[in-house]
């Protein structure tokens, strides 16, 4: 009786461990969603076995930060993970980076302008792929931290900005957006530096400065002591959403600074799992998530 009790207690065990190793895989792939200059820019994909099977599963894109100079898109991996286990297929997008090949910076002929174009391009090849890609076209979140903020908000924003070999006819504009430690506003003196030659530019690609009416439904999430991207600008962004008549919520976390998930390696230090869970909140009063019963 003893053994049979051991045996049945072991098979339960391996059952559960089965049933978890189940429920934790995740499925990767990386594609190219688009060829410039003799290069390919990269998408890592993320969903699970169960979501892939479906077709018009919700999607969520994100955008690396790095001052439009640094980072990856790997970055965002735990994320993406985050949310293909609770039925998206997650997107992390690499775009161009003002870094030339020898690693000095910025690169003259690549801008956050540039930065810019490839995150629309990215929303433009996300819809047009759709049905391959098993997302509903009008099911599409964009995120980002930091300038990933600001790449997100172009997707809504900067109409004037597009790579001449996109299909214009297709929308790049998402149905949602989650911005952490976002910049919203580009009037920065590095930014000018970056810019170079085109610092011209720098009203058109600052989301502050281009506002409209109509915006997709926002959250943000920002410290209080953040000395990139400073408090006072981001709730003059807010003022301004909120006069434009737009759905904006700006959840401010005191002590933080730019990375609200320092010290949390799985996410990258860009947020943690109650940010995660706060943001879950917006997607689901969107319809995107399921309510917790």
């Amino acid at each position: 009786m003893k053994k049979k009790s051991v045996l049945l207690a072991s098979l339960l065990f391996a059952y559960s461990m089965f049933a978890c190793a189940q429920e934790s895989t995740i499925l990767k792939e990386e594609k190219i969603y688009k060829s410039i200059n003799g290069s390919g820019l990269k998408v890592l994909i993320f969903s699970s076995p169960e979501i892939a099977q479906n077709q018009n599963n919700p999607a969520i894109a994100f955008f690396h930060g790095g001052g439009w100079v640094f980072g990856s898109p790997e970055e965002f991996t735990g994320a993406c993970e985050w949310y293909a286990r609770k039925g998206f297929i997650a997107f992390s997008f690499q775009y161009r980076l003002s870094m030339q090949a020898d690693g000095t910076y910025p690169d003259p002929d690549i801008t956050p302008v540039e930065s810019v174009k490839d995150a629309r391009s990215a929303l433009r090849w996300l819809r047009e792929n759709a049905e391959s890609l098993r997302i509903g076209p009008d099911k599409i979140v964009a995120g980002g931290q930091s300038a990933g903020g600001q790449l997100a908000l172009s997707t809504a924003l900067m109409e004037n900005i597009n790579e001449n070999t996109d299909n214009l006819a297709i929308s790049p504009v998402p149905d949602a957006l989650v911005l952490y430690s976002s910049s919203v506003n580009t009037m920065e003196a590095w930014i000018d530096w970056i810019l170079g030659a085109r610092r011209d530019q720098i009203w058109a690609i600052s989301p502050h400065h281009n506002l409209k009416k109509n915006m997709p439904p926002a959250i943000g999430f920002h410290g209080e002591d953040d000395c990139t991207v400073p408090i006072y600008v981001v709730r003059l962004f807010q003022d301004r959403m909120l006069e434009l008549g737009n759905q904006y919520e700006l959840i401010i976390y005191p002590g933080r600074k730019h990375y609200l998930g320092e010290g949390n390696a799985t996410y990258s230090r860009l947020f943690d799992e109650e940010i995660l869970e706060r943001t879950d909140t917006f997607l689901t009063g969107l319809g995107y998530l399921e309510k917790n019963e």
